[in-house]
């Protein structure tokens, strides 16, 4: 299966195929593009170009794999965790049917909507649901670029629900942290399942603009300087991180605000740890900054403990493992 995460500026794939109970990498790339990303694309000219590049990539790596499962943005999908009274699986299904439209904020008819059984508690009475909705314009944007690139779409997900697949423990309470270019999107995950999302629009491209105002730099020469001294406060007499802190404080005030949220409304423990993946992860002194502020352990994601690879593999594919989170999540998804 061939997981395909189309982000706002690169594109990453991973093909994997299960041999009894293991995973195994057939292959993997990502490439940068400039542009639209699909869901800001005009016309089909644009969704077009995209695909070009797809095709190119797929050429180059050498995939085999037709079948796609894809991500769709976390800040343009509604996610919501829903309570039903103790229902049979077909009842709530029914009831999602005939409830959705109180919960999502576009019609329901112009919405692609899916939701998955997260819990029935006997004790309480309560069946929780998981609700997804998408802009259907949306999907058909994504939908349209894997098809003009000769694959065929199988399934579309969010970014979270493919990284709680690939980064997630099967037990415990956590938090999954993902900083790319444009949005920070958080989950919290239990016993292994998504149960509740937030995404914020400040992330990679803010700090950059942080960093470029703060120092009165070039945002390539920021952007650098995010890179190579991030958070650490030994670097550059902490310029870089003094300059970065003021919009850190912002994510850190969200993260907080969504764990006390969940932590109150689902009357159960607060996350024991943070998982971090995405573009703005590899900062220096990123997990001993978060760890301190939050007051919970943070540690970089690895999506490849999941997937065992060669020797040579590893050495190319670990040092990128933060941007491939989605994109190995998607190629495991089973269902």
């Amino acid at each position: 299966m061939l997981g395909i995460d189309i982000g706002s500026k690169s594109i990453k794939i991973i093909e994997l195929v299960k041999s009894g109970n293991v995973w195994q990498m057939k292959s993997s790339g990502a490439v940068g593009y400039t542009g639209n990303s699909p869901d800001k694309s005009l016309d089909d000219k644009e969704l077009e170009a995209i695909a070009d590049i797809l095709k190119k990539i797929i050429l180059q790596i050498g995939v085999t794999a037709k079948d796609v499962n894809l991500a769709l943005p976390e800040s343009l999908v509604f996610t919501r965790v829903i309570k039903f009274p103790l229902l049979s699986d077909e009842e709530v299904s029914a009831a999602v049917k005939w409830e959705a439209e109180q919960y999502i904020p576009i019609p329901v008819q112009d919405a692609v909507i899916q939701y998955s059984i997260l819990d029935k508690n006997e004790k309480t009475s309560q069946t929780s649901v998981l609700l997804v909705a998408a802009p259907k314009n949306i999907v058909e944007k994504y939908v349209k670029v894997i098809r003009f690139a000769g694959l065929t779409p199988v399934a579309a997900e969010t970014e979270l629900t493919a990284l709680a697949r690939s980064l997630s423990t099967e037990s415990g309470v956590s938090l999954l942290l993902d900083l790319g270019s444009s949005a920070t999107d958080m989950s919290i995950i239990k016993d292994g399942k998504l149960v509740f999302t937030r995404s914020i629009p400040v992330a990679g491209d803010a700090f950059t603009r942080s960093v470029s105002q703060g120092l009165n730099i070039s945002i390539l020469q920021a952007e650098e300087y995010k890179k190579t001294y991030g958070l650490d406060p030994s670097q550059l007499e902490g310029k870089v991180k003094a300059s970065l802190e003021p919009v850190f404080k912002m994510v850190t005030d969200e993260i907080k605000k969504a764990i006390h949220f969940y932590s109150s409304e689902e009357k159960i423990d607060a996350p024991t740890s943070v998982v971090i993946t995405g573009g703005a992860s590899v900062m220096p002194g990123i997990v001993s900054y978060l760890t301190e502020n939050l007051g919970i352990e943070t540690i970089v994601g690895n999506p490849f403990s999941k997937v065992p690879l060669d020797a040579e593999t590893a050495k190319n594919l670990i040092p990128y493992s933060s941007i491939y989170g989605t994109a190995i999540g998607l190629a495991m998804r089973e269902e």
